[in-house]
């Protein structure tokens, strides 16, 4: 029996070592090269430097207000969801839009915030003068929010319905407000869900690219922006790779930090 679970086992770690850390190897490999091929520390000498730096503080700051609305959206939404009669068909029209291609999507946002599009033509029947919405960091968080919103709601969703509704009861009878029972009940409660959302969208966030292509049309600079260019434009694999390395890093520290610790639930 031992034999057999153990052989179980065996297709996972080939899945782990193929698409997980050779992938992550090769890409500490290419990081210590230089244009030549040749071996060299120069690419994370680069990146401490004054530009590197300044971008990723960009990518990071962009990710916190991405993420911060995502949240502010998500959670009164996922609790509102809970209280409703059909909450899972509720939930699944909200998921519905993310199995729409991203590209699409993205397109959809430029007709959408054009100079032609429903909004200034909205504007324009209320009096005020067309103005260009895209290419500008609105439309760029804009669009970001409404993307990862579903992958907030779902995990927030979960720790809200498998919470224990006495918990809640029993606060309100010993006296506590609404805004207490939220504060001292309900968020502690549903922690672990609140940092799960910020996981899939926050990791997410720091790497955008298309998006900062598109909507912000390059105005924003991110550290997955950076990595398409010295791959596909300045054909630098090895500053490309340093830059991939440290955001591997950045996510394993945010994993870490928001990592679960499983509490008890409804009985």
């Amino acid at each position: 029996m031992k034999l057999k679970s153990k052989s179980a086992f065996i297709p996972y770690l080939l899945w782990i070592a193929l698409f997980v850390i050779a992938p992550i190897g090769l890409i500490l490999y290419y990081s210590m090269l230089d244009l030549n091929g040749e071996f060299t520390l120069v690419n994370y000498k680069n990146f401490f430097t004054s530009a590197y730096l300044t971008m990723t503080l960009t990518s990071f700051w962009y990710a916190l207000i991405i993420t911060f609305f995502t949240l502010l959206i998500s959670y009164p939404t996922a609790y509102l969801l809970t209280k409703t009669k059909h909450k899972h068909l509720w939930l699944m029209l909200i998921i519905i839009p993310s199995w729409i291609n991203l590209l699409l999507k993205t397109y959809a946002f430029i007709g959408i915030f054009g100079l032609y599009g429903p909004i200034n033509a909205v504007m324009e029947i209320l009096g005020f003068d067309p103005t260009q919405i895209l290419f500008i960091d609105f439309s760029f968080v804009f669009v970001a929010v409404y993307i990862f919103i579903p992958f907030m709601i779902i995990p927030i969703f979960n720790a809200l319905d498998k919470m224990n509704p006495s918990l809640i009861y029993a606060s309100r009878d010993l006296g506590a407000s609404p805004l207490t029972t939220f504060r001292r009940v309900i968020f502690p409660l549903t922690i672990e869900g609140v940092k799960s959302g910020i996981q899939v969208t926050f990791i997410p966030a720091l790497s955008l690219f298309m998006i900062t292509r598109l909507i912000a049309g390059n105005k924003v600079i991110t550290l997955g922006t950076a990595i398409e260019q010295q791959f596909l434009v300045a054909q630098n694999w090895g500053m490309g790779s340093t830059i991939a390395v440290f955001l591997i890093l950045i996510m394993f520290v945010i994993m870490v930090f928001t990592r679960k610790k499983k509490k008890g639930g409804r009985a």
